[in-house]
């Protein structure tokens, strides 16, 4: 395993135990590490991508919950 891959490893098991604004503020870290994988050629499990497209998902419904009506 590569050190992108456990870095991958290690967030992903840091935001399934972290809370809401936790998982929030990993995403863009969690991001960064996938998108290098990606730029370097390695496979990034699907699990991974459903991961980053969930928080992602999350990020923009908290930015949507916190702007004044």
């Amino acid at each position: 395993m590569t050190d992108l891959q456990q870095r991958a490893s290690h967030l992903e098991h840091l935001i399934e135990n972290a809370s809401a604004k936790e998982r929030i503020a990993l995403q863009p870290q969690f991001d960064r590490v996938l998108a290098t994988l990606k730029a370097s050629g390695q496979i990034v499990p699907r699990r991974l991508e459903r991961m980053n497209n969930d928080l992602r998902d999350e990020a923009l419904e908290d930015m949507f919950d916190n702007m004044p009506v």
